[in-house]
């Protein structure tokens, strides 16, 4: 008998005890050589008061083991409460999301009968570093923050992958025409790293077209590797446009461990009912046996599972024309081990290499040494609170306050340039940033000529709450221009 493999799992909430007592009685019946360590997170623990719903005891389990098979979780509403997927992913350091999405025409319904798309996310920054503050009255922020490094690990990861699984496209999704430097840093990235595998087809498209490409042919894109927001929406969108959410598998993967969960909610308003679809969280198992070397297992329950869907065994939710019998949890479980040695006659049916995961690259995933650029402080963005006056008005007021070393360039309103030259019709808000750069080309502004400016605005008694300071690297501006500039 081969060694045990040690695998932490949690129950969850919701749907989550009995889609894992499914895939757990499945992965017992295929002989999985795994050891169970249980947890307990989610909507018991946050009420606990665990802000994370996780305890510190959980977290030892999560690091001894490195392998995690979750099921959903039910994060309380409101404020105060943090989501624990986004936790663990950036705690534990998963930086890559891997999510195959695949039809399984006829028997599950699709418009795309040939889709097999994989989505590669960028897992622990973007807008979910989740650095949120309200401003003004009227004016809330969320930082976007996108690192070199970050761009690197998950970029080098897909290409990879794609090497490994034998894909022919690699396709990269931005909005950098909007935003130029973070999106831009992504798409720089990807055109750099790019150029080391010249035997795959790359293409970059901007994510809203790329998005409406997917939903109505997915079948040109293979595999398609997007910062954290838009691969979190598109996975969902691809997945449903496969055949169903319920179906779709997941894998987190980093350094230093691996979480695999269903893309799916709690969906607690089905909990205990016996008709929760399995399916996401058995082919996650699924991922977890290829990932942790138990490749034979994982074809043997993945070809049973296709099996029974050819043979129309099907849960609810995905029940059609094409079904021969409505299964409950239970009873597709039942039904999935009852063909465990089988493989499908239509489907086609999945071969793992042994001894090399599907779900990751072995080859060593790691950024290159960032190089120093040489920095210089050319001016500062500093953020107002200020209501009910024309832009002009404002204006005429800082030019009284600028400094020997600081002059004011212009003023913008969520992003647009409003003053000098400013149009009337501009809708404005009570947050207003105002560019002051340096008066002498060539010689660097100092920290104390920004303090001082500080200073004079606060003895004016404006309300100053944020302030950004402008750059050049290696004399290339690092910020943006506002709009209308």
């Amino acid at each position: 008998m081969s060694k045990k493999t040690p695998v932490t799992i949690a129950r969850g909430d919701g749907i989550g005890p009995e889609i894992m007592d499914a895939v757990l009685h499945i992965l017992k019946e295929a002989q999985a050589p795994l050891e169970f360590e249980e947890i307990e997170i989610g909507k018991k623990l946050y009420e606990a008061g665990h802000t994370s719903g996780i305890s510190p005891s959980a977290w030892e389990s999560l690091r001894r083991t490195r392998i995690f098979l979750k099921a959903p979780i039910t994060t309380p509403q409101g404020s105060g409460y943090k989501s624990l997927n986004v936790t663990i992913r950036k705690t534990l350091g998963l930086y890559a999301n891997v999510r195959p999405c695949v039809a399984y025409p006829p028997f599950v319904a699709t418009r795309h009968p040939q889709m097999k798309v994989t989505i590669i996310r960028e897992n622990e920054e973007d807008l979910y570093a989740g650095i949120e503050h309200r401003q003004t009255d009227e004016v809330t922020q969320c930082l976007k923050l996108i690192t070199r490094p970050g761009c690197e690990k998950i970029i080098r990861y897909a290409f990879e992958y794609a090497r490994h699984h034998g894909t022919r496209k690699i396709t990269c999704m931005t909005k950098d025409n909007i935003m130029k430097m973070t999106d831009g840093l992504f798409h720089a990235v990807f055109n750099e790293i790019s150029a080391e595998y010249p035997e795959l087809e790359k293409e970059h498209l901007i994510i809203d077209i790329g998005a409406a490409r997917l939903a109505d042919t997915p079948e040109r894109f293979e595999l398609i590797v997007l910062p954290n927001l838009y691969g979190d929406i598109l996975s969902d969108i691809a997945a449903q446009v496969a055949g169903s959410v319920g179906l779709a598998p997941s894998c987190n993967i980093g350094d230093h461990g691996a979480m695999f969960e269903a893309i799916h909610g709690s969906a607690p308003d089905i909990a205990g009912l016996n008709i929760a679809n399995p399916s996401g969280l058995l082919l996650s198992a699924v991922m977890m046996l290829v990932h942790i070397g138990e490749a034979k297992i994982a074809e043997k329950i993945h070809n049973a599972w296709l099996k029974t869907i050819e043979d129309g065994f099907h849960t609810k939710d995905i029940f059609s024309s094409h079904s021969a019998h409505q299964c409950g949890t239970r009873e597709f479980a039942k039904e999935i081990i009852a063909r465990l040695g089988a493989s499908p006659n239509k489907l086609k049916p999945v071969a793992y290499q042994d001894g090399r995961p599907a779900s990751m690259a072995r080859a060593a995933i790691s950024s290159a040494p960032s190089r120093t650029a040489r920095k210089e402080l050319i001016g500062t963005d500093i953020f107002l609170d200020w209501k009910g006056i024309p832009p002009d008005e404002l204006g005429a007021k800082l030019k009284t306050l600028e400094t020997p070393s600081l002059q004011l360039k212009m003023i913008t309103n969520r992003g647009v340039k409003v003053w000098p030259e400013g149009l009337p019709e501009t809708f404005c808000t009570d947050h207003w940033r105002c560019r002051f750069v340096r008066t002498q080309t060539g010689s660097p502004a100092k920290s104390a000529d920004i303090i001082e400016l500080l200073d004079k605005l606060s003895k004016a008694g404006l309300n100053f709450i944020k302030l950004e300071n402008l750059y050049d690297f290696d004399g290339i501006p690092g910020y943006s221009l506002g709009q209308g500039q």
